[in-house]
């Protein structure tokens, strides 16, 4: 039995990969009631294994630890995985949208480390990126920047997506027009 439970206890440890998590944003309602205010919390939380895998999540209670925990569960389960070129920045650039939030994402040369502001930093660390340029252009909203970034994060494509996308070789999509011009004349 004792057997059992440490083969269980390791796949479960194996399954699980570790995950670093950041807190966006917290925010404080109140709700004025008979005997005074209520208060509630809502938690904003970015989840990330840092080789390529991100996710948020929002959770609310009555209390702030429970808001973050609530957070991060929900995060967990809303994980997408994200191309990246060599380990470190994009594949190409992208821009991302949601309501009035609209982001603009470049890839960086190696060392120029990662210039973005607030909640796209937390995702961008999270996700293991280590160059990129990015910038908010409309909503400052937290909620909105981080969905405006997970949807250009989510038009990511690399070159073999988009070469198993076209019915193509890798080498074919990422020949530079120039060259293929020149070796048709």
């Amino acid at each position: 039995m004792a057997r059992e439970d440490n083969r269980r206890d390791r796949r479960d440890r194996e399954e699980t990969p570790e995950f670093a998590d950041r807190l966006v944003a917290i925010n404080r309602v109140s709700k004025t009631v008979k005997g005074g205010k209520r208060f509630g919390f809502a938690a904003l939380v970015v989840v990330g294994d840092q080789k390529g895998r991100v996710g948020f999540g929002k959770g609310k209670a009555k209390e702030v630890p429970e808001a973050i925990r609530k957070a991060t569960e929900q995060a967990r389960r809303s994980l997408v995985r994200v191309p990246l070129r060599d380990g470190r920045t994009l594949h190409h650039d992208v821009e991302g949208r949601h309501g009035a939030g609209r982001v603009v994402m470049r890839t960086a040369p190696q060392g120029t480390g990662i210039i973005a502001g607030g909640p796209m930093r937390a995702i961008f660390e999270m996700l293991g990126v280590q160059d990129v340029v990015a910038k908010s252009l409309g909503s400052q909203n937290p909620y909105n920047m981080i969905r405006a970034t997970m949807d250009g994060l989510a038009r990511e494509a690399s070159p073999r997506q988009v070469a198993q996308r076209r019915g193509k070789k890798v080498a074919d999509i990422l020949r530079r027009e120039p060259e293929a011009a020149a070796a048709e004349a």
